[in-house]
């Protein structure tokens, strides 16, 4: 085995996808962006879906391009979103494209599934906060439909591109975690959950940990990228806040990380799960991480009320250039309006300023009345929740924080950064950017030999080859964060 290998990253984000190569040795990683191409869900039939096809065909692109400008590849690893799911029938066929977590009808499925197993129960079991389109409530609220009669194997977003990849079929552990169906404990399928709730054990495949040989490029992918093969696809934390939190570059294990994007992944890493009715009660889940570790943390709305303000005020012909907005942002005085990023009405898309403008009108603040407002408004509200999560986090698990991180896109935004040390008191490290790559290449280097040890000797490599930039708390700035928290109760 070579001292260094050329590795590919595919990583999939609720608007973007993107390849990225990577040069990883025992003293060496470094990161490139190969490839990007869009991730624009689609509503067709009064359905909001993701158009996977286009998806594989940018990772196909991806693969070629980097192929081309990099030479030989030496292991791909997938990563994406959690949840969604695409269902194949008993010829391996897609049938349909996966429904988008953001589609309302998986509410429908909560009931159903509440009556047979009560939410306590549920928790007790697989850890998991409480969000309507958990993968349990999309394939209950698919029950009877001619898709679900015909589906005979569920694979989350992940597995399904490595199954067209390599013909492959498995679920990798904590993109499986997420499904609700899968014991935080055992960290098995629980077949009592399945057969309790009339599932078919057949949709569900084998397990697959981080680190395994998935396959390898079949012969029509390599004939179609061309890459030389054999290329092994590898098992890496498909979920990205899996790869993400490996991406952390902690020294010690006394840290909270705030994973920073389309949604804002908040908590500590554990040796085990809390599943206690104070920590179901207070919404954090149990998500699976790489090397037998415990992603306990709760979701936060995130840069989502960002960027879908910034999606109204272009459409609007208003310029929102992000630089331009921080800029102006910094200088609206803290605190004017706070709404609680998690309302469930900034879940859907559309125009996120008029709902903002509205929450504050409801609660007896300011309206805010021009972008700058608007955002000053969402990154203070944000901070907020961070305080809250990461003080909880640490209440209900018992482990003692010393730092902040806080990694992928949300580390570009200074404001944000800043506002988040002086809200939680404590020094913040921003970045990397790309700690979900950073994270994949990681584990597949392992796997595939040229890394060895566990997660403290990965996250050794990143502190040796990437940056990150310390925000400390303002002195004395505590009381007016206390302050604002209780306005919101």
């Amino acid at each position: 085995m070579s001292e260094e290998l050329t590795l590919a990253a595919v990583d999939l984000g609720a608007s973007s996808g993107r390849v990225m190569a990577a040069r990883v040795g025992p003293d060496r990683l470094d990161l490139t962006e190969v490839h990007r191409f869009p991730n624009r869900p689609v509503r067709a039939g009064g359905i909001l879906q993701w158009d996977v096809l286009g998806l594989y065909a940018g990772v196909l692109d991806g693969l070629r391009a980097t192929g081309r400008d990099v030479g030989r590849v030496d292991g791909i690893g997938i990563d994406s979103w959690a949840v969604d799911v695409g269902l194949l029938d008993a010829d391996g066929a897609l049938l349909g494209n996966p429904v988008h977590y953001r589609d309302a009808r998986h509410e429908t499925g909560v009931p159903g599934v509440h009556a047979v197993v009560p939410p306590e129960e549920l928790y007790r079991v697989n850890g998991l906060q409480h969000l309507p389109f958990n993968t349990v409530f999309q394939l209950a609220a698919a029950r009877g439909s001619a898709r679900m009669t015909a589906a005979r194997t569920a694979l989350m977003v992940p597995d399904l591109l490595a199954h067209w990849l390599t013909g492959a079929v498995g679920a990798e552990v904590t993109n499986a975690s997420t499904t609700g169906l899968l014991d935080a404990t055992t960290r098995e399928w629980s077949w009592e959950l399945v057969d309790r709730l009339w599932f078919d054990r057949g949709l569900f495949p084998p397990l697959r940990q981080p680190g395994e040989r998935l396959g390898e490029l079949t012969a029509d992918v390599l004939a179609e990228t061309g890459l030389t093969g054999p290329v092994p696809v590898v098992a890496v934390g498909s979920h990205d806040t899996a790869s993400a939190v490996v991406g952390v570059p902690a020294a010690t294990e006394r840290f909270a990380y705030v994973s920073c994007g389309t949604w804002s992944l908040v908590g500590v890493e554990l040796e085990k799960p809390v599943l206690t009715e104070a920590s179901r009660a207070a919404g954090f889940t149990n998500e699976l991480g790489v090397d037998g570790t415990v992603r306990y943390l709760r979701n936060v709305m995130g840069l989502w009320l960002l960027q879908e303000s910034q999606r109204t005020w272009t459409a609007q012909g208003v310029l929102a250039d992000l630089p331009d907005l921080l800029t102006a942002a910094a200088g609206v005085p803290a605190f004017t309006a706070l709404v609680d990023p998690d309302d469930p009405h900034f879940l859907p898309p559309g125009d996120m300023p008029a709902r903002i403008a509205q929450a504050c009108a409801e609660t007896g603040q300011p309206v805010p009345r021009t972008p700058a407002e608007t955002v000053r408004c969402i990154l203070d509200s944000l901070a907020l929740a961070y305080r809250r999560t990461v003080r909880r986090a640490a209440e209900l698990s018992g482990r003692e924080i010393e730092v902040v991180h806080l990694v992928g896109g949300g580390a570009r935004n200074t404001l944000l950064c800043r506002l988040t040390a002086d809200a939680c008191g404590l020094p913040v490290l921003a970045g990397p950017v790309e700690a979900a790559a950073l994270g994949n290449v990681l584990v597949q280097a392992r796997g595939l030999g040229v890394l060895s040890g566990g997660l403290p000797e990965l996250r050794a490599l990143l502190r040796q080859t990437q940056d990150a930039q310390l925000y400390l708390p303002t002195p004395g700035s505590g009381a007016a964060w206390d302050a604002a928290e209780g306005r919101l109760g």
